[in-house]
Parts: C-alpha cells; structure tokens; sequence
C-alpha cells in the first residue's frame, strides 16, 4: 500500500474512481452546495478501506449502490491536505454513494453578491479547482493520476444560468428553480471540474466555439476572442485534431485568481483580457494549447507541474509563431525569461523550488506555485528542439502526446521517451541541470531578435517617441520588465508624462509599469495601484503589486490596509497568495 500523490491520500492499494454521478442544489443565501456523488470503480472492491480527500465538507451520510449505509470516519483536518474521509467499502462493491454539504468557506469557491457583479442584479457562483481544491467541492481522489469521467446535475435559481466545463444536455425550469445536466465523456483529471452560476448570456463565434458573458459584457468579449477559430486550427496543424468537441469560453468576474484556466469546453478568463485591441489573446492560444498538454496528457502529480504548463507555454509560442511571426514569439519569450530571473531572486532561499522535478510533500502547490514550471520548462523544450531540429522535435511530441494520450505521466516518461525515440538527446543539453538543478544551466542561450535588440537598446532610460513609434504592448511590457530596479524619479516622471503610462487601458502594459514604479518609490502612481488593487483579483497583478509596496516601509502599511480593504472580494487562493506575500 502507497500513496499515489503527496497531494492525495488516494492509495494504489485501493479501488479507483472511473466515474462519478453529482448532483448539486445551489443554495446562495447559505453558500453551501447541497450534494450528493456516486462513485463507480473502475474494478469491484476487494473489501476494506477506501481514503477519499476532503476540506471541510459536512458529511452527511455513505450508503452502499443499494442505500444501505457504510461505516464512515472523517479524519482531523491536515492543513494542506485537508480531511481524510475513510469509508469501510463492502467485498464486491461497484459504486458508493455520499450525502454531505460544501463550507460557505470552500476553498475552490466563490461566492459573489450581486454588487460584486456587473449588472449587480443578481448573485453569482464560480469554481477554482487546480491544484487540490476540488475536495472542497466533492468527496474523491483528488489527485491528476486518477481521470475520471462524470454526470452532474445543478439546480439553480431560474433566473440565471449554469454552466459547467462538459458537455450541456438540458435545462428544465421548476418554478422559481431550474435543473441543468451535463456530461464530461473524456476522463479528467479532478482539478479540471469546473462549474459556474450566474446571469449569463452567450455568442457564437464559430461553429465549435461560443463565449459566455454575463450580458453587458458579452460584446466586448466576442469582438476580443473573435479570432479563436483560426487559433483553433494554427493548433490543430501542429499538435493533431482537438479531442473535446468545443472550445467555449466563458469571460469571469474581476476576481477570478488567473488569467485563465483551461477546463476542457468551457475554459475561464479573466475580464482584464478584454484590452480593446486582442493584445492579450495570447492567453486564450495558452490555454487552446492546454487541449494537448495538460488536459490530454497530464502530470501524474503536482511534483511534475513543468510537464502541464512547460509544454503549454512551448505550444502556446508556437501557435503565435504561427499566426504572428517569429519577431512576436521572441518577444513574449523574452518576457517569460524576465519573469523567469525575478522569480529565481524570489526564491533565492529556497532554490529547490526552481528545479523543474520538485519535492512537495508537505508544501501546498499553491505556495509553491510560480512561473518557474512554465518558463524554464519552456527553456529546456526549446533547448530540446535545438539540437534535435524542429522536424524531429515535432515528430518526437507527436509520438509523446500519442503514447499517453488521456494518461497521467511523469518526468521520467519523459526522459525515458526521448533517450528511446532520440539517444544521446539529454546528454547534448544537460538534462539533468535543467530537471534537478536550480536555476538555469550554465550552457542557456538567452532569447534573440532583431524586435528584442532593439528594445533593450532603451534600457535604463526614457526612450525618444521616435524609438518607440511603432511598438507593440509586448514591446512595452518587455521594456518595463527589463528595467533595472530601482529607477529615479526623474525618469518615471518622463515615462509617465511621454507616455502616459498610468492611464494605460491594457492590464499587463499597466501593471509591469505600476510594479516598477512602487519599487523605484514613485509615489505619484499609488492611486492607480489602490484602483487596480480593487477591481482585480488576478494573482498575476496582485502578487507582484503588493509585493512592491511590501518592500518599502513608507508603503506597507497602505498593503496591509488594501488588503484587509479589499480581501473579501478576492478568491480564497488569491487572498492566501496576498497572504503569503505580505507576509
């Protein structure tokens, strides 16, 4: 007996999961879920023991197929684990069935009043699952290397829409009360469970693709994300068909915590996408790319995130390659490699946490979350595709995506792929200092362009308008981040004034010079940052914002009263961000 996942106490001994039928009735004034799930296993039991996780879930009741009732014992609460629910499961048995009630405080929910919302009308509900909150929603294994397949039923206010990351098959309406069904066909990974409840409208943007919106914003979203299609197929071409039928996309309230996450049908994105001028749909190619790398073949544990979001990154800059030109990839690679080195200093005292193969055991994926499995993974795939040739290095993901097609894998399935399918590939790029080493290794080639030259020829000072005439927001951004910290007020003063930088409509344009500017002590853009701070819940923008004015002593104390400020409006995971930072 052992455990498959640090993460989970889901043991190899016992029966797994192959599906689940759900059944929810959404209760807003209380914010709980009222639920029931059935289990089905993928063999009958042998009798004995099964350990299922949980976090803070009022369980009310385990019952056999039959409804006949099964000893239960939930276990004190671990604090990143959460509860072990030990369930005694009978000789034989094909499925059990859990009775319980969700925590108004559930970790992967939110609960939005409706002056939280838009139109503030009515009440909305929305889901975070990834890494390991899905057992606050549900009783289960919540571990990637256990995919499942599931049915679920919601029952909402009639007044408003729910929609789920599955396929919908009806909605019927009781009164005041209405029930929508839905179907997941492929297996998924738990952290991939996602629903949502609110007034929402939607539109088509092609025949495989529609966005979600609540009403007033439904517009602006389908003129943002009208190109999905030829996104859609520039990645079909290069990694082979898409395997989940639709890509639906549904626009979030300000405080969902990312900038999108990939549930299969219905991906989520955060609002502050909608800049206006499709500038950054690059994260609607990201998670279009999760379709292959991540939610097709997805990391077995937490340990190997790199396998998830390194692949993802690498596809993702190959689709912008694609439909953008290689200058623009080298672009936003230069980006990935600036965030790379401050996340690096980040972690200066913990430098275990920047190798790709980690060791989380007791560590919450959460607090060990940063843009390192994205970017440096990025680095080593792309160092991969050097010495190999990009032919070759093509054909060896086709053959990677191919063999764990649906599966759960490793970094050594990796390893063991490529030494098999190309020998003497790792040892030409150092493999072992890019999976098991901090940092990057001593043989990494930084990016280069002609685009990238040119901007870093502005470093260190505020750059002529002749210089800057034709750049993009991807140039601006790289600019800002590549900035030496701190720089004088004189120059931030010439920023601001030239360009106008603090009335910047696009977020990450806006936050990359709001970061800078509370480092250099710029204090004439604290106003905007207490805005920003208020309206946003997006980790990508609050970490590093509240970081820069953590680290000033004149400004903390304005952190720490933001914070307390504004703290109920953002995501349970993001408020344990902010508090990670601030701390």
């Amino acid at each position: 007996m052992a455990r498959l996942d640090p993460h989970s106490y889901a043991d190899d001994a016992q029966p797994r999961t192959k599906s689940f039928a759900w059944q929810a009735t959404v209760d807003f004034p209380a914010r709980v879920l009222r639920a029931e799930v059935t289990l089905y296993f993928a063999e009958p039991a042998a009798g004995g023991p099964l350990d299922l996780d949980t976090r803070e879930l009022d369980i009310e009741a385990v019952q056999d197929a039959s409804g006949g009732p099964l000893e239960f014992a939930l276990h004190p609460a671990d604090p990143v684990l959460g509860s072990r629910l030990e369930i005694a499961v009978p000789k034989c048995a094909e499925a059990i069935r859990i009775r319980y009630r969700t925590s108004p405080e559930a970790s992967a929910l939110q609960w939005l009043t409706p002056e939280q919302t838009l139109a503030k009308r009515h009440p909305y509900l929305f889901s975070q699952c990834q890494a390991i909150h899905a057992r606050s929603v549900l009783p289960c294994q919540d571990t990637p290397s256990i995919r499942q397949t599931f049915t679920a039923s919601l029952d909402v206010p009639a007044s408003l829409r729910a929609v789920m990351a599955a396929a919908p098959l009806s909605r019927e309406v009781h009164g005041e009360r209405a029930v929508e069904r839905f179907e997941m066909p492929q297996p998924i990974p738990p952290y991939l469970f996602a629903l949502a409840v609110g007034d929402l409208a939607s539109k088509d943007l092609s025949p495989r693709s529609r966005v979600w919106a609540e009403p007033a914003q439904l517009d602006a979203a389908a003129w943002e994300f009208e190109r999905v299609e030829e996104h859609l197929r520039a990645a079909e071409a290069l990694f082979g068909p898409y395997d989940w039928e639709r890509f639906d996309l549904l626009v979030m309230p300000p405080s969902f915590p990312y900038g999108g996450m990939e549930n299969p049908r219905l991906t989520f994105l955060t609002p502050s996408l909608l800049a206006g001028d499709r500038s950054l749909v690059n994260v609607v190619a990201h998670e279009l790319a999760h379709s292959w790398t991540g939610n097709l073949v997805t990391n077995a544990t937490a340990e190997h995130f790199w396998l998830n979001e390194g692949f993802t990154v690498f596809a993702e800059r190959r689709i912008l390659e694609a439909l953008e030109g290689p200058e623009m990839a080298a672009l936003h690679a230069a980006i990935g490699h600036q965030k790379l080195r401050q996340a690096f200093e980040l972690h200066a005292e913990a430098p275990e946490l920047t190798r790709l193969r980690t060791q989380l055991a007791g560590i919450d994926p959460d607090v060990a979350f940063s843009v390192v499995p994205y970017e440096k993974g990025y680095f080593f795939l792309k160092a991969l595709e050097a010495v190999a040739g990009r032919e070759a290095f093509d054909a060896l993901l086709t053959r990677w995506l191919g063999a764990h097609r649906f599966g759960a894998v490793t970094t050594d399935d990796f390893l063991e792929l490529v030494e098999r399918e190309s020998p003497g590939l790792l040892a030409k790029v150092d493999a072992p200092a890019w999976v098991d080493a901090p940092g990057l290794p001593a043989a990494f080639r930084e990016p280069d362009s002609a685009r990238l030259r040119a901007v870093l020829q502005q470093i260190g000072r505020a750059p002529a308008t002749d210089a800057t005439k034709d750049w993009s927001v991807t140039e601006w951004v790289l600019f800002l981040e590549a900035m030496p910290r701190p720089v004088s007020s004189a120059v931030c003063e010439e920023l601001d004034a030239t360009y106008a930088l603090t009335a910047a409509k696009n977020a990450d344009l806006l936050v990359s010079w709001l970061v800078l500017a509370c480092e250099s002590g710029f204090a004439g853009v604290l106003p905007r940052v207490e805005e920003v701070l208020g309206q946003t819940g997006r980790m990508k923008y609050l970490k590093p914002l509240y970081r820069a004015l953590a680290t000033h002593a004149e400004t903390k104390p304005l952190a720490e009263r933001l914070f307390a400020q504004h703290r109920a409006q953002y995501h349970p995971i993001a408020q344990q961000a902010v508090q990670h930072v601030l701390a």
